[in-house]
């Protein structure tokens, strides 16, 4: 879809306080988008879709209980290392960065 909007402009926004019990999500993320709408069709009671800007971005409210934010440390060079000899194992060809 062109939108006229670069890639720096095509963001993801995540809104919510204290006080509100639901979150706000904008985005323009494909992936994520899909995402949202298979959730909100399974679970309209938590996740509903409230906008459509017509350029792409799609904007949700949803149940804040339901959003997380995962942080996840970056691998040694030994956790690299047996990673990928565990995957040579299985046959899986991959390159871990």
């Amino acid at each position: 879809m062109r939108t006229g909007l670069t890639k720096k402009q095509k963001v993801t926004e995540v809104y919510y306080n204290a006080k509100d019990p639901t979150a706000e999500v904008y985005t323009h993320d494909t992936k994520l988008k899909k995402r949202l709408l298979a959730y909100a069709a399974q679970f309209p009671e938590l996740c509903q879709q409230t906008d459509d800007d017509e350029q792409g971005g799609l904007r949700f409210e949803i149940d804040k209980s339901r959003i997380s934010i995962r942080l996840t440390a970056p691998y040694s060079n030994e956790r690299r290392k047996l990673a990928s000899e565990a995957a040579k194992k299985r046959g899986i060809i991959c390159q871990i960065k």
